[in-house]
């Protein structure tokens, strides 16, 4: 059965607002259970979710937030954009719901190096988690692709291309990367758009894209934890992705022990949108063969 999603309006409706550092996040949290941490990619929002929202939280405890810089959540545009800063609000963010035991994660993309960030602190003893799920993205910097516009809003000129950055752009991106018949529909764009431009977040593109260097520093730090970890983890992976599919996958394998993968023939980088049934099946049996 095709899994029905939620309209962006009636999502924003459901979200609520709290403070981090100064900067109003917005936040989702529905079901009862045990907690499940979502975390989107670069460079849309919560609302990626939409699809596995409802199927997950008859199960679990779901909660998600707008990262800072993203979405319908604060976009200052003078900040210095970091993972560690964002890793920060996750667990900011899991107190200020009063979650104290230890979580699992459903991750994709930018928030692929979030989770990395929260794996390497649970190995540190600063995080309590049980489990994490990585669908497409840069787990390993050594294999990632970027983009055309990625290589533009890191040059010296990304902060005049995130301005000359619109709708039409974003759809030329995204068919590169989306699978060739799971394409996004013109809806699902000008949904993607508003996130993106709300609170001129177009002209913050520029400083978060600073996640590409990121992954760079915390290599060693990220792909050791995932390394030695006991947490399970899981990559579900659309192979059509130029930038993280089927080229990562095989890395994945190449570096991490017992590695449990799943690819998805003919989709691309954004599983959880292009193939939501295919992905809350094979996370559904994960969590039941692994951690439940």
């Amino acid at each position: 059965m095709a899994l029905a999603g939620i309209a962006l309006r009636d999502w924003r409706a459901q979200g609520r607002d709290f403070t981090f550092r100064g900067h109003t996040i917005r936040y989702w949290s529905a079901g009862n259970g045990a907690p499940l941490l979502l975390i989107h990619g670069f460079p849309t929002a919560s609302w990626d979710w939409h699809y596995l929202w409802q199927p997950l939280a008859e199960r679990y405890r779901v909660i998600a937030c707008d990262m800072l810089g993203f979405g319908d959540s604060a976009k200052p545009q003078q900040h210095d954009y970091r993972i560690l800063e964002q890793a920060d609000l996750q667990q900011a963010l899991l107190e200020h719901l009063g979650v104290r035991e230890p979580v699992h994660l459903l991750v994709h993309d930018y928030g692929n190096s979030v989770g990395q960030e929260l794996l390497a602190r649970h190995e540190e003893g600063g995080f309590a988690m049980l489990s994490c799920v990585f669908l497409n993205g840069g787990l390993f910097p050594e294999t990632h692709r970027a983009v055309l516009s990625q290589k533009l809003l890191l040059s010296p000129l990304g902060g005049f291309f995130g301005k000359l950055f619109d709708r039409k752009r974003l759809a030329q991106n995204f068919a590169k990367v989306f699978g060739p018949a799971t394409q996004a529909s013109e809806a699902e764009l000008d949904n993607f758009w508003e996130l993106i431009r709300h609170n001129d977040g177009q002209k913050v593109m520029h400083r978060l894209i600073h996640y590409i260097l990121d992954r760079r520093q915390h290599r060693e730090r990220w792909v050791g934890a995932m390394q030695r970890t006991a947490v399970p983890l899981r990559l579900i992976d659309g192979p059509e992705d130029p930038i993280s599919g089927a080229h990562m996958v095989e890395r994945y394998r190449e570096l991490i022990p017992r590695p449990d993968t799943v690819m998805l023939d003919g989709i691309g980088h954004y599983p959880q949108v292009e193939a939501p049934e295919p992905v809350l099946a094979n996370y559904l049996a994960f969590r039941q063969k692994r951690t439940e």
